[in-house]
């Protein structure tokens, strides 16, 4: 202890008289350890980390899909039917339950709110394993009607609500005008079946409900039996959906089921992009260590004299390399210390790389694991980089050791291969940025078939069954609309049952004359119900026929307009106007063709459109499908409108809230949002490698013109131009630049073809990426390589010469 104090208390001394090679080391090492300590706290929020439920390893979910494995999705995809079916024969899950997410209307409880929230069946709170912290869940008997009308709430709504009032239990909540009695309140950290839902119901299901098998309006959630793999009841589930087409061939026959485990509700795009993170990070860990490397083996280069002559003093090689490893040590674990509490800094802005998919209601944290990781991390860093120099300084304290000096010729080869390892890793960490800008560019540049800007968009969710009646929907959206249109500064407005790019619109079934319905994605259509000026106010253009009008009622012929794609898969080479086709039960005739748009992403394929007129509703038609979005063009950007299209909806309904209250342009922006948010942190680290990289060029260039320079002295006393010495400096570092180039290149296009699902089309090779970024590092080594070039070129012979 007494020898650890000494060599800590000299490491001091040493470290102060070096004052920027310690900042050097500690910045590289708290630079490659902040960033790592940051992603991978959220990599482990995300993808290991468990949910906030009982032994959530086991959750599972389950949904419907066809057969062959493409399309439909898995949102809202179970019907009670196929349900029930799978719970009772199952034996490998020990509970089933069924849920809807839904979104509730709020009122009685100050300003009216719209509520997400979720209708579940009563064994689904109990296999989630999180009982409320007040009050109770749902009886197994809440089909009855005296437990039907109950509701459990979220720790936030009660806060927000209900002032954290204990008493709460009993309390009516007036929802969608029915009344719910709170029976209990959620734990703060629990969500389900996603981050903002606030309110559970239970669902109550009637023998009506199970009697056919296209009510796909629900998804499942379920629970492994002890002792099974995830394996095992997949194949069950498989198993299960053959038989159900073979007894259900009507609706069943292309049906298949989505079995899932409840941790991977991650999308994969979001999951790529997380690991693509991780490996970037792993890449400037990668770098930082052989910058503190090449920095260690230089700081030890320079101190072999001072160590040979503690040598003939008497000191042993032992205790020598130990010093220079506590020094080492030392310089690692403040650099480690810096760096985690760097990434504590950092950690809450990569919150938006949390997917708003899974249930989790707090930002990632840094919890001991990580701290362990970076406090080992810092210690490898200081023994594996500091005990090589180490030992090759401290057997190297001989005569020759005191005769050669600090200057003497060492061999520069470890360090140019270290320097030509930061070089590939900050190339392969620009090519990939650089891939990702402009699959994110072209991803921007895609063409939604409608015009954003300048679009107020606002949701009035219509509850049931107060407005289940068609002519009261449509008397209120008449009068909303009419009080909107003459608001000065309103160029056209209208509702419609979904924005396009948010998926809140339905599916259907288009099928013409002459056709069989078919149960697979060939005869799907995006469906929704606009009324009066939607094209106009989005400017879809009409590309043949007329638009909807305030005409198309239900005393008239059911008519509806038709997307160009639509028209072209079902009406090739013909005039589409005046045919007929049947969907949800009904006839129409189409009026009209407007232009595609985009109704599922920007990144994904979109099914043909179907409008049909709102006044003209398929009947029976769920409260989802009912118009609700607002779209609003204005002539000019005004704030006040805002308060003043609520004023309207106000005095047309007091009890009807106004929500989602955003620009259009906003709704396209946040298709890229996530991946914008995450590029960004993926530049920004490519950004510190060309940084740390830039100064490694530096460092070694100037070491070794330190080192040579009574060669370079006397070549120039025999002659040789001083522009030939910059020259042959900054050559050395271009020749090391594109060597790195080249291995960076390869790393890169490998790992661009293994993130190929985010690059939107652009070639893992491409060119225009990989010559500017080989430029940038041409440019980034030039500049460099300017100082050590210029010094060199500015050696004096015969100073040179007369020196040590």
């Amino acid at each position: 202890m007494e020898i650890l104090v000494q060599d800590l208390r000299y490491a001091v001394r040493s470290i102060a008289r070096a004052p920027g090679f310690a900042a050097a080391a500690i910045l590289v090492t708290a630079l490659g350890v902040g960033a790592n300590a940051a992603t991978f706290s959220v990599a482990d929020f995300v993808l290991l980390r468990p949910l906030p439920y009982t032994d959530s390893d086991s959750l599972v979910g389950l949904c419907e899909g066809p057969r062959n494995g493409r399309g439909w999705g898995c949102m809202n995809q179970l019907s009670p039917a196929n349900y029930r079916d799978v719970a009772t024969v199952t034996t490998t899950l020990s509970a089933l339950g069924l849920f809807q997410r839904t979104e509730l209307n709020l009122v009685g409880h100050g300003e009216p709110v719209r509520v997400p929230a979720a209708r579940v069946t009563t064994d689904v709170l109990p296999l989630l394993g999180v009982p409320p912290s007040i009050g109770r869940g749902f009886d197994a008997d809440a089909g009855s009607a005296g437990d039907a009308r109950t509701a459990v709430i979220g720790f936030d709504l009660w806060q927000s609500h209900f002032g954290g009032d204990r008493n709460v239990l009993g309390t009516v909540l007036t929802m969608d005008d029915a009344p719910y009695v709170v029976i209990g309140v959620m734990p703060r950290q629990f969500r389900f079946p996603s981050e903002d839902v606030q309110v559970w119901v239970p669902i109550i299901l009637r023998e009506a409900d199970f009697e056919g098998r296209r009510n796909r309006a629900f998804e499942g959630v379920g629970r492994l039996r002890p002792g099974v793999t995830f394996e095992q009841a997949s194949s069950e589930m498989t198993a299960i959906a053959a038989r159900l087409a073979l007894e259900y061939p009507a609706t069943n026959a292309e049906t298949g089921f989505s079995f899932f485990r409840w941790r991977d509700l991650v999308l994969p795009q979001s999951r790529t992009l997380l690991l693509a993170l991780c490996g970037a990070s792993l890449c400037l860990l990668l770098l930082t260590c052989a910058s503190l490397a090449s920095l260690l083996m230089a700081r030890a280069a320079s101190r072999e004299r001072e160590l040979a002559v503690r040598a003939a003093l008497g000191a042993g090689r032992e205790r020598l390399v130990r010093q220079m490893l506590t020094e080492s040590v030392l310089l690692s674990m403040i650099g480690g210390a810096a760096g985690a509490l760097t990434g504590v800094i950092v950690l809450p802005l990569l919150a938006v790389l949390v997917p708003p998919t899974l249930p989790l209601a707090a930002q990632p944290t840094m919890d001991w694991r990580v701290l362990a990781f970076t406090s080992a991390l810092s210690a490898l860093t200081g023994l594996g980089f500091g005990l090589v120099p180490a030992l090759r300084v401290g057997g190297r304290t001989g005569f020759a050791a005191l005769r050669a000096g600090a200057r003497a010729g060492h061999r520069t080869a470890v360090r140019k291969v270290l320097l030509t390892i930061e070089v590939a890793v900050s190339v392969a960490l620009l090519i990939a940025s650089g891939l990702l800008i402009r699959a994110m560019w072209r991803v921007q540049a895609v063409d939604p078939g409608f015009t954003a800007g300048a679009v107020l968009t606002m949701q009035t969710d219509l509850p049931s069954p107060r407005y289940d009646d068609p002519l009261r929907r449509s008397e209120f959206y008449r009068r909303i609309l009419d009080g909107v249109r003459a608001l000065p500064g309103v160029e056209s407005a209208a509702f419609t049952s979904g924005l396009p790019l948010v998926m809140t619109a339905g599916l259907t079934r288009v099928v013409v004359s002459g056709d069989q319905e078919r149960f697979d994605d060939t005869q799907n259509a995006s469906f929704r119900l606009v009324t009066p000026q939607f094209f106009s106010t989005l400017r879809i253009p009409l590309r043949a026929g007329r638009e909807v009008s305030e005409t198309d009622t239900l005393d008239r012929p059911l008519v509806a307009v038709v997307s160009e794609s639509l028209a072209r898969r079902h009406w090739p080479n013909v005039d589409p106007i005046g045919r007929t086709f049947a969907t949800r039960g009904q006839t129409r005739t189409v009026v009209g063709v407007v232009g595609d748009i985009t109704v599922r992403g920007l990144e994904r394929r979109s099914e043909p459109q179907l409008y049909v007129p709102a006044d003209q509703p398929p009947n029976p038609l769920g409260a989802a499908y009912h118009p609700k979005d607002l779209v609003v063009r204005l002539s000019r950007e005004d704030g006040r409108l805002t308060g003043a299209i609520r004023d309207i909806v106000r005095r047309v309904d007091p009890n009807q809230p106004v929500s989602n209250v955003r620009m259009l342009t906003e709704v396209v922006g946040n298709q890229t949002g996530t991946r914008r948010a995450q590029l960004r942190v993926l530049v920004a680290l490519a950004v510190a490698a060309l940084l740390i990289t830039a100064a490694g060029i530096h460092g070694l260039l100037g070491f070794m013109v330190a080192q040579r320079d009574r060669e370079i002295g006397v070549r120039l006393a025999l002659g040789a131009e001083r522009s030939s010495v910059a020259r042959m400096i900054v050559s050395e570092g271009v020749r090391i630049a594109m060597i790195g180039v080249g291995l960076g290149t390869l790393v890169a296009y490998a790992t661009a073809r293994a993130m190929s699902t985010l690059l939107f089309g652009v070639p893992p090779n491409d060119l225009v990426t990989i010559s500017l970024v080989a430029l940038v590092c041409l440019v980034m080594t030039v500049a460099a390589a300017a100082r050590p070039a210029m010094r060199a070129a500015a050696i004096q012979p015969m100073a040179a010469l007369r020196a040590d």
